[in-house]
């Protein structure tokens, strides 16, 4: 199937909201293009088209690695080289890459956060002709938030590996020692005080894991849900900056003494990979995090805790809802020059045999969760997810703003900005949290500066200049 060129459309947003991106960050200009490390191996015999592939180093994109003798099998005239990095550092290069036109990648991981930015600005490739054009890909089964937050003018461009949004997960068999009860819809402050009652540092065990590590897609993410449902914002309808609110404060101030009071030792530089292992270990007695976590705590193979727990939606204040919806998803920079074959490999990890593939060859827990609808119907995944699958949808289908946030703002996003300066601010106000949770600063010291951060992007557009 021959791949069809990108052909950019014009912007058509709503009239209170910005462009979404009209140049790269500033911020950009200074990093650099040096080439990444490869790796990877051609198979001898026929001359290969090589695709170089750029995914995060979570569980699940483990797992497909792990899987290529399946894709080769069906594409033997297709090599793929991957380049993996943690989340954080995949974030910058990607986007660096992306964004100056540099070439390195013919498949990348983006998310929501990016995939409308990007098309906007032609960075990344209509994926809805090749997806509609192959067979039994079937783009209407994708759950219907996440296809939305991945498509720019109707078409879709990126394809969701796996969707989320998050919620807590609890040690059942604990709290019915303890005599507890987790609330049906849990409040910050109930889900501290169960978070104080079981803390036992005594024994390296903790009331509750959060991330608290920089980044913006670190302890941001589940803090801004916090920040959201007691009623606070980045900015507000007019771009003044809020992050030095009485109603942020609280939220950040509720956050970080949770963490002081009944945190993971060494919160600061603990991230979601830190919060898997932990609470997988059995060292904690809740995770509040991204409903994906499941394809790990669940899996006997790693896990110690694997069928004790159970789920509670993401902890409110003032909202009805507060999780996030987010997706890692795959898609193809307008620079490659192996379209074709990059959409074979994105068609192979993101279509419903894939997730079959992974469940019989890895087990049902692994399969990456949150994208496809039909997954839930699989007999072997609906019983292996029974604790977790309406839980998992729930979350995903009440995370709107409508329900998650006290106040309208004028940027999309529940758990980020959808800005591009977000990158940049979002990752600067991260790393004054992270110093908070670390005692090197109060959350007012922190704020204060977060606050300095934000200001000079508000007023880029108060005056229009996006």
């Amino acid at each position: 199937m021959k791949f069809p060129p990108f052909r950019a459309k014009a912007a058509n947003r709503p009239k209170d909201r910005p462009a979404l991106a009209t140049r790269p960050p500033i911020w950009l200009a200074a990093m650099s293009a040096a080439a990444l490390a490869l790796s990877g191996c051609t198979p001898a015999g026929a001359a290969q088209e090589s695709i170089v592939v750029a995914i995060v180093a979570n569980p699940q994109m483990k797992d497909a690695v792990s899987l290529q003798d399946d894709f080769k099998a069906k594409h033997p005239g297709v090599n793929v080289k991957f380049v993996t990095l943690p989340e954080n550092e995949a974030r910058a290069k990607i986007t660096a890459s992306v964004a100056t036109g540099g070439g390195e990648f013919d498949v990348v991981m983006i998310s929501n956060y990016e995939t409308e930015m990007w098309a906007a600005n032609g960075w990344i490739d209509n994926l809805q002709p090749a997806a509609d054009a192959t067979e039994g890909y079937d783009t209407e089964d994708f759950i219907p938030t996440i296809k939305d937050a991945l498509s720019y003018q109707g078409d879709m461009y990126s394809v969701p590996f796996y969707g989320e949004s998050s919620f807590v997960v609890y040690r059942e068999d604990l709290f019915k020692e303890a005599g507890i009860t987790m609330p049906e819809h849990p409040t910050w402050d109930e889900i501290g005080a169960i978070a104080r009652k079981l803390n036992d540092p005594t024994k390296d065990f903790a009331g509750i894991c959060l991330r608290g590590l920089a980044g913006w897609g670190e302890v941001m993410a589940p803090l801004d849900t916090v920040i959201n449902t007691y009623g606070g914002q980045w900015f507000d309808t007019d771009w003044n900056a809020k992050l030095d609110s009485p109603e942020v404060k609280a939220a950040v101030t509720d956050y970080v003494d949770l963490l002081h009071d009944a945190g993971q030792p060494g919160a600061a530089t603990s991230g979601y990979g830190d919060c898997i292992t932990r609470y997988s270990q059995g060292k904690a007695a809740m995770w509040y995090d991204a409903t994906a976590m499941v394809s790990s705590i669940e899996d006997p193979s790693s896990s110690l805790v694997a069928g004790k727990s159970k789920y509670a939606p993401a902890p409110v204040e003032k909202t009805e809802d507060a999780g996030w919806l987010y997706s890692w998803s795959l898609a193809i920079p307008s620079t490659s020059k192996h379209k074709d074959a990059a959409w074979d490999f994105i068609s192979w990890m993101t279509n419903k045999d894939y997730i079959k593939l992974v469940g019989n060859e890895i087990g049902w827990e692994r399969v990456p969760p949150g994208s496809r609808q039909s997954t839930y119907e699989i007999p072997e995944y609906a019983a292996v997810a029974k604790a977790y699958a309406k839980p998992t949808l729930d979350a995903m289908y009440g995370a709107k703003q409508a329900t998650s946030m006290v106040n309208p703002v004028p940027y999309p996003g529940l758990q980020f900005v959808g800005i591009p300066e977000f990158q940049d601010l979002g990752t600067r106000v991260s790393q004054q949290i992270s110093a908070a949770i670390a005692g090197q600063k109060s959350v007012d010291e922190a704020l204060k500066q977060a606050q300095q951060y934000a200001e000079p992007v508000a007023k880029s557009y108060q005056e229009g200049g996006k």
